[in-house]
């Protein structure tokens, strides 16, 4: 018997859901790189339904429990008295999520001796210390492409919603005013500006598809570059570096994982080079911006406006300034986790256990560390290293 620990996310405030706005989803069999969606044995779950909170539990009770595991499920993560800190040591596999991460730090992973599989119900797994991990030997997994394109819808939105100034307009309303004046003193057409990436992997090429339309300037930086006819196809131009990039973009968009190399990325230096007024759109990871040069850029304009869904650490702490400082779109990180891209990590997570606790191989696509090393998507995407560092601070918004 195995103890399966999984971290979700609490349930809605006013209950679980009786029923949902709409009555099915999309079926999606493949992704438009041709991979195919997660493909587990079965499910026991209607695609649609909440599964990432705690009552949700990604459906995996009924199949966990008649194989004879024991499943926890919990919301409760930080600190040493969390339910999370008290079950790890019996854990032999634990499931997190991005957007309500268990941070799997170094000292964590030395609490664990049981530990052998750290998977990620979705995409990201920079809250494990992947160096630790890799050294013990612990195999770490996540639902690769299952909700990459849930985030590059919202990149798309959050764009749209910075340049045309929609959240202020929509305040108005809420507050029954009419104040078009004020709505549009902030507002600008998206058609004829420079758009650029930070990272074209699924998410920031998915969302280079998507602006195409728009009639914008295109640009990207990746230390893998695009081919040639991929390049020529969205007609975007490849920067070698980010500092060329960010220097002629009135939009960039982070879309790059989180490890030692793109950790803190957008500080003040970086932010200083951008063009004044330019907007920063942050659907990857909070740490790759330096917290302070943000808020700093938008209160003296050298930032238009920050819009994102993702923090360091997560939940964010409620005096993070991200929370009050001027011109932001922020959420809490919700991107990645919309009903249908649930489905998917769902049963990419039910897919993962199938091969683990049969013995077979696990997609390579879905693999970070494997046999003591970066394997997988987590040897393309990643370097070695360690970025949870400071994530203790999650606690405190449970405190204030």
């Amino acid at each position: 018997m195995a103890t399966v620990l999984c971290v979700l996310y609490d349930d809605p405030v006013d209950g679980y859901p009786t029923s949902y706005a709409r009555d099915d989803i999309p079926t999606i069999e493949r992704y438009y790189d041709g991979q195919t969606t997660p493909t587990p044995e079965s499910i026991d779950f209607m695609p649609g339904e909440l599964l990432g909170s705690v009552s949700g539990e990604l459906g995996l009770r009924k199949f966990l429990e008649e194989r004879g595991h024991r499943l926890v499920v919990t919301s409760d993560k930080d600190g040493p008295d969390s339910v999370f800190e008290r079950e790890l040591p019996e854990a032999e596999v634990v499931i997190s999520q991005p957007f309500w991460p268990a941070y799997l730090t170094a000292e964590r992973i030395a609490k664990a001796p049981n530990l052998k599989l750290a998977h990620t119900a979705g995409i990201g797994s920079d809250h494990v210390d992947l160096q630790a991990a890799a050294e013990r030997g612990i195999t770490v997994t996540e639902v690769t492409y299952s909700n990459s394109i849930s985030v590059s819808e919202h990149v798309v939105m959050l764009i749209l919603a910075l340049v045309r100034n929609y959240i202020p307009a929509h305040n108005w309303v809420l507050k029954g005013g009419w104040n078009i004046a004020d709505c549009v003193s902030r507002s600008y057409d998206l058609e004829g500006m420079q758009v650029g990436t930070v990272a074209a992997g699924r998410i920031g090429s998915a969302v280079l598809r998507r602006l195409k339309p728009f009639e914008v300037g295109l640009h990207y930086t990746d230390r893998h570059r695009l081919p040639a006819e991929v390049e020529e196809e969205l007609g975007v131009t490849f920067h070698d570096d980010v500092e060329s990039l960010v220097a002629v973009c009135d939009v960039v968009t982070i879309n790059a994982p989180l490890h030692p190399e793109t950790e803190h990325m957008f500080d003040k230096e970086l932010i200083s080079k951008m063009k004044r007024g330019a907007y920063l759109v942050n659907t990857a990871r909070g740490k790759i911006c330096d917290r302070d040069a943000v808020a700093r850029a938008c209160e003296s304009g050298q930032l238009a406006g920050y819009a994102g869904d993702v923090w360091f650490p997560q939940p964010a702490p409620r005096d993070h300034p991200w929370r009050t400082m001027p011109h932001h779109g922020m959420t809490p990180h919700t991107s990645g986790t919309s009903l249908s891209a649930q489905a998917r990590y769902a049963a990419g997570t039910r897919e993962v256990l199938d091969c683990w606790f049969d013995g077979r191989p696990i997609r390579e696509e879905y693999l970070i560390v494997d046999a003591g090393k970066l394997a997988g998507a987590g040897a393309h995407s990643y370097s070695a290293g360690d970025a949870t560092a400071g994530s203790e601070e999650a606690a405190r918004f449970t405190r204030s």
